[in-house]
């Protein structure tokens, strides 16, 4: 009886060890899941806070530029018609407090004519009596000369921030500021008179013309892309329609992205907004097109029916880009400007403070562009583009009564033109070889025809945008990249850069729309000018740069 109890507790026992052990394993592989699970849960509250960290969805860059300019010009003899009208409406104001109407009568009655019939009316029935009464208040003659500013110095400082706000959608952002040394309001290039463009600061040129030390926000748009997983994308904003290809050798930053627009057409901070189209076709590697519309100019309120006849300027345009790749970029561009203004606004310019008064009519735009780049021709790369393009203009009626009756590129100072279509054209060209040493050397030429206009008062030159020069440039430099090791982006870089324009003027009215265009050589001291007649300018300038 012993033996078989003993027998039994020994059975007992050799079956329970095993199922203890078992238990004991099923419980540490309960904790080991369990353990693996908060180890995953930790990994994906890890990743949401790495994703939701600054380096994840903001990036932030920039430039910094010193820079020096010594600038050097000619110009004609002529007459200043803005001081000779002046001295018009002092002796009006004279004869009026002495009993004598007329003159002032017959300022005030001139001053409220804005269309072309009207104001060719006015003149003929009128035309002696201004001309007597122009040389009794006297004619301010101005004698050829000799402009300069040996010595400019500007900073210039842009902070760019790029968010990843939700899938597919992103915000830009570009905060500017330029300044040059010693002078902090909104007058241009510390009052240079003798271009349309320099003459003051207006919504567009903001951040890119030296005024005063304000940040500015030069962009700020919002992109949507991959709409309905397609490759489209729209965006809306203030747009990067500044510093496009290929103006990107010359300031020697990387090629601009799909928001750029070409420089020789169009070089303007615009708000508005871009549909675009990528679609991957083999043959054509980069390939996409947009269109894109911009405000230039905001009416206001318009009250009716008593409407005022100022309509808000417009711009409308397509781009096709049919190749976009490292060694070969190609472009095609058409614009419209809609209701074009004749003067924008401006505080404290040298003609006081101005604003649109008229739409003098529309402008189209055409232009076809190439650059590319070769590895290795001799021991460094070379770098070369080659950009054209037309405008045709189509003035209305309308004319400007603060012009003296010009009209768009038609008519001159108190002698309204019949309004016509005029063509202009334009070519831009230049090469950079880049060297080993991280030397870059640069020549760039360009040439506008006698009615060249385009839209891009926002490039950097100081005399005035060179691409809109009814004349020629040319312009050599050489850039001297720093060999430091980049810390804030693989882009960053550090460089200095010397440079020289030579402008050869050879008609009138570079960068302005307003009025026709006059031959340099046929102006006399007795031809009215609303802005002095520069005939040839040089800039010798060098900077200091950071990019980060």
């Amino acid at each position: 009886m012993r033996k078989a109890n003993k027998l039994l507790l020994s059975t007992v026992l050799a079956l329970a060890i095993p199922a203890g052990a078992m238990a004991a394993e099923a419980d540490l592989q309960v904790k080991i899941d369990r353990l693996s699970q908060q180890m995953e849960d930790l990994k994906g509250q890890v990743q949401k806070i790495e994703d939701k960290s600054l380096g994840k969805w903001l990036q932030i860059g920039g430039n910094y530029q010193f820079r020096m300019d010594s600038l050097h010009g000619k110009t004609a003899a002529y007459s200043d018609a803005y001081g000779t009208m002046q001295n018009m409406q002092m002796y009006a104001q004279m004869q009026y407090f002495s009993g004598n109407t007329t003159p002032y009568t017959t300022m005030t009655s001139m001053m409220g004519l804005t269309n072309y019939s009207a104001a060719a009316n006015f003149l003929n029935t009128y035309g002696m009596a201004l001309q007597a009464m122009m040389g009794t208040a006297g004619v301010v003659q101005v004698p050829a000369a000799k402009i300069q500013n040996e010595t400019m110095y500007s900073n210039k400082f842009n902070l760019d921030l790029k968010a990843k706000a939700t899938k597919d959608v992103t915000v830009n952002v570009r905060l500017g500021m330029y300044k040059s040394f010693g002078n902090q309001d909104d007058k241009a290039v510390n009052g240079n008179a003798y271009f349309a463009d320099r003459t003051g600061i207006f919504d567009g040129t903001l951040g890119h013309v030296p005024s005063n030390s304000y940040l500015n926000v030069d962009r700020a748009y919002a992109t949507w892309s991959n709409i309905l997983d397609q490759p489209v994308w729209f965006s809306v904003g203030r747009r990067p329609a500044t510093d496009g290809a290929p103006t990107n050798l010359k300031s020697n930053n990387e090629r601009p992205g799909n928001g750029g627009t070409p420089a020789l057409l169009v070089n303007y901070a615009f708000d508005g907004m871009t549909l675009g189209y990528a679609p991957d076709i083999d043959f054509l590697p980069g390939f996409y097109a947009k269109v894109c519309y911009g405000r230039a100019f905001e009416s206001g309120f318009r009250n009716t029916p008593n409407k005022s006849s100022l309509k808000d300027t417009d711009m409308m345009g397509v781009a096709v880009i049919p190749v976009d790749t490292d060694p070969l970029r190609v472009w095609l561009q058409w614009n419209r400007g809609f209701n074009i203004f004749d003067f924008p606004t401006m505080n404290n310019t040298a003609f006081g403070n101005t604003a649109p008064s008229v739409n003098l009519g529309s402008i189209d735009w055409y232009g076809i562009g190439v650059m590319s780049s070769l590895k290795k021709v001799g021991p460094g790369d070379l770098n070369f583009f080659l950009d054209g393009g037309m405008n045709v203009t189509h003035p209305t009626t309308a004319v400007s009564a603060n012009a003296g009756f010009q009209g768009l590129l038609t008519g001159g100072f108190m002698s309204p033109e019949a309004p016509s279509d005029k063509t202009g054209y334009a070519v831009f060209a230049g090469v950079r070889y880049d060297l080993p040493s991280k030397t870059k050397l640069g020549f760039e030429f360009n040439y506008g025809t006698k009615n060249w206009i385009p839209f891009d008062p926002s490039a950097d030159d100081m005399w005035t945008s060179k691409l809109g020069t009814r004349g020629k440039v040319y312009e050599p430099y050489i850039i001297q990249e720093i060999d430091l090791k980049p810390i804030s982006s693989f882009f960053a870089k550090t460089f200095f850069k010397l440079g020289y324009q030579y402008y050869d003027f050879e008609y009138t009215g570079s960068n302005n729309w307003v009025g026709a265009p006059i031959k340099i050589s046929d102006i006399t001291a007795n031809t009215m000018l609303l802005q002095g007649a520069v005939k040839n300018a040089h800039d010798i300038y060098g900077t200091f740069e950071v990019h980060f």
